[in-house]
C-alpha cells in the first residue's frame, strides 16, 4: 500500500490522545472510594476511548489517501498487435462509388474507412492497436495500446480534413516504430489503407523490408480503388521505357517482402467491409498480453469507518445525557 500524501502520516500519534487523556466527568463525588467497583463501566469507558482513537486514526489515514499499486497480469487471449496506417491524402475525401451497405450515399473514403475500422476494433477485445496517418509524411497518432476509448478516438480523428500528397513510405516506417520496445505477443500486423501509392526510394524499401522481418510483422494492404482505375491484380504492360504505375510498382515491391503480405482491392464500402472482415479472421491467433489492473483507492473506506465510529460515540453520548437527565 502506498500513500498520495505520506507526510500526513506524521499526525498518526494524535490518534492515541483519547486513550492517554482522562475522561472529564460531568459530576464530582466528594469521596470516590464510596462508589462500588464497576468493571463493566470501566470496560465500556475503555471501549469508548478505543472507538475515538480508531476514528481519529481512520481520518488521518484517509487524509493520506492510501491506495494499492497497479498490477500487471499476464493473460492469454485471441488477437494481435496491430498498427493501422491510414491514408490522409486529399483524394480520401472523394466519395465511394455506389452507396453504403445500409443504403447511405455520399460517404467519403475516409469516413467509410473510419466507420469500418471502428467496427473492426469493437469486434476485437484483446488487441493492442496503434494508429498512424500519412499524407506528405507519416503522422504519429497513437502508440500500441489496449485502451478501446483511445483507439476509437484516434480512428475517429482520421476522418477529418485531408492534405495533398501520398507518402506511403513515411507512413509504413512510422508504423514499424510502433513495435519498438514492445514485447512481441506472438502475432503482429500492419493494416495499410490507401487509395493510391506514392513511390518509395530504394533506401526506404530496403529499410522497410529489414524492419518488417526484424519485428516479425505481417502486412495487409487495402487499396481503395478508383472506379475504372488500374487494378494491382491485373497484368500490366508498360509502354516503351515508361515506369510502372505507382500502385503496380508498390504491389510488386510488397511481394518481395520476407514477411507475409496480403493485398485487397475495395471499390465501395461493401468490398472494403469484406476486406476488413477477412483480415479480422486471419488475425485471430492466441497471444499473450499484459492486462493492467488499476490500484484500489482506500480513502473512502477509511472515512466510512471513521464515520461509523463517530456515530457510535454520538449514540453513547446521547444515552449518557438522557441517563443523567432522568437521574
Amino acid at each position: 500500500m502506498i500513500f498520495t500524501h505520506p507526510l500526513v502520516l506524521w499526525l498518526l500519534p494524535l490518534a492515541l490522545l483519547p486513550i492517554l487523556l482522562e475522561r472529564s466527568h460531568t459530576r464530582t463525588y466528594s469521596w470516590v472510594y464510596m462508589l462500588p467497583h464497576d468493571p463493566l463501566s470501566n470496560l465500556i469507558g475503555l471501549l469508548l476511548k478505543i472507538l475515538a482513537a480508531v476514528s481519529l486514526f481512520c481520518i488521518i489515514l484517509g487524509l493520506a489517501s492510501p491506495h494499492s499499486l497497479e498490477q500487471k497480469v499476464e493473460r492469454i487471449g485471441v488477437g494481435a498487435q496491430i498498427g493501422m496506417v491510414i491514408d490522409r491524402s486529399a483524394s480520401m475525401d472523394d466519395p465511394f462509388a455506389g452507396g453504403t451497405s445500409d443504403g447511405r450515399v455520399g460517404e467519403t473514403k475516409s469516413v467509410a474507412a473510419s466507420r469500418l475500422m471502428t467496427d473492426f476494433v469493437n469486434a476485437r477485445q484483446n488487441d493492442m492497436i496503434g494508429v498512424i496517418t500519412f499524407s506528405n509524411s507519416g503522422m504519429y497518432v497513437l502508440p500500441l495500446t489496449e485502451s478501446r476509448e483511445a483507439i476509437l478516438a484516434a480512428i475517429k480523428a482520421t476522418a477529418g480534413n485531408s492534405l495533398f500528397q501520398t507518402n506511403i513510405g513515411g507512413g509504413l516506417t512510422s508504423a514499424v516504430s510502433l513495435f519498438e520496445n514492445v514485447p512481441d505477443s506472438g502475432s503482429r500486423a500492419i493494416i495499410l489503407i490507401s487509395d493510391g501509392a506514392g513511390r518509395m526510394s530504394g533506401d526506404v524499401q530496403q529499410k522497410l523490408r529489414e524492419w518488417l522481418q526484424r519485428y516479425n510483422i505481417t502486412l495487409y494492404w487495402i487499396v481503395l480503388r478508383q472506379p475504372g482505375g488500374i487494378s494491382i491484380f491485373n497484368e500490366y504492360k508498360a509502354k516503351d521505357d515508361s515506369p510502372l504505375p505507382s500502385e503496380i510498382e508498390l504491389y510488386e515491391y510488397f511481394k518481395t517482402l520476407r514477411t507475409p503480405f496480403s493485398a485487397y482491392e475495395a471499390e465501395d464500402p461493401k468490398s472494403l467491409a469484406a476486406a476488413i472482415s477477412d483480415i479480422n479472421q486471419k488475425e485471430r491467433k492466441p497471444i499473450k498480453y499484459m492486462e493492467k489492473i488499476p490500484g484500489h483507492d482506500f480513502t473512502q473506506l477509511c472515512y466510512i469507518i471513521a464515520a461509523l465510529m463517530i456515530a457510535l460515540l454520538l449514540s453513547v453520548k446521547y444515552l449518557e445525557v438522557r441517563t443523567w437527565r432522568s437521574a
